[in-house]
């Protein structure tokens, strides 16, 4: 008896998407703070040819980096998740799936069209700049991060984020040593104020890293079409017809003056 797994596999297949599943895994790394999952997906991307689709958060401070790859990429980049993840002192747990059910991409936030969606009509003013994440447990002591971060050097706030337990996290753009300089007084006064939990710096992100983090509106902008004037063509004809004879009346006018000459 064919099970509803495998009539949903056929039908995919039949609809010339065989591509999508076969030979591809999915890999998950879970931790108990923002900034140290951003921190884990940097290696997974960096140290293995897989995609990153995104995060997902549960509440109670929990976060999970979904990739997506070849089975081999894919338990390279979860092997090295989870070593970052423990030097972090953040890993709760981890998981590979090879040749994942459809069903299952379907239900669950983890298939790959989803990064497909995030590149497409828009682009941010802040792509390919260093990233800096400063997590605290209490909304007062991120606000009182950030205006020190902004104030220390010359950053961006892209954007903050909530995963629950009271853990906030704002997260600046700028270039490699403004947001390290940035970094350093946010934590002196989160910690001032209340409690700082996490901190993370990215030096040069990737494209997935770039389409997974928020971002905050002011920040995104659509792609433009280029545009032309509209009447063109009729300029230039009207600067022809000023400037040139007419071509279909001057052979007339040759004959009429030989013969005239006659």
């Amino acid at each position: 008896m064919e099970t509803s797994n495998q009539r949903s596999m056929s039908s995919i297949q039949g609809a010339g998407n065989h591509e999508t599943f076969e030979d591809t895994a999915l890999g998950l790394v879970s931790t108990q703070s923002f900034p140290a999952i951003v921190g884990t997906a940097d290696m997974m991307l960096k140290s293995a040819g897989v995609h990153l689709v995104g995060y997902e958060k549960i509440g109670g401070g929990h976060c999970t980096a979904i990739v997506r790859g070849g089975i081999a990429d894919v338990r390279l980049a979860v092997e090295s998740g989870v070593q970052t993840a423990e030097q972090f002192g953040q890993l709760v747990s981890s998981l590979v799936i090879p040749r994942p059910y459809p069903n299952l991409e379907v239900v669950l936030p983890i298939t790959n069209r989803l990064t497909q969606l995030m590149r497409e009509g828009n682009y941010s003013r802040l792509s390919h700049q260093a990233i800096g994440l400063v997590e605290t447990r209490g909304f007062p002591a991120m606000v009182g991060a950030c205006d020190a971060m902004l104030k220390a050097a010359d950053v961006h706030l892209a954007a903050y984020e909530k995963i629950g337990a009271g853990l906030c996290t704002a997260i600046i753009r700028g270039s490699v040593a403004n947001v390290a300089v940035a970094v350093e007084a946010g934590m002196y006064e989160a910690e001032r104020i209340g409690e700082l939990n996490a901190v993370m710096v990215i030096p040069r992100p990737l494209d997935d890293m770039e389409q997974t983090l928020p971002l905050a509106s002011c920040w995104i902008e659509e792609r433009q079409p280029l545009k032309l004037p509209i009447n063109i063509k009729e300029q230039v004809g009207e600067r022809e017809m000023v400037g040139l004879p007419d071509l279909a009346q001057l052979p007339a006018k040759i004959q009429e003056e030989l013969w005239n000459d006659e």
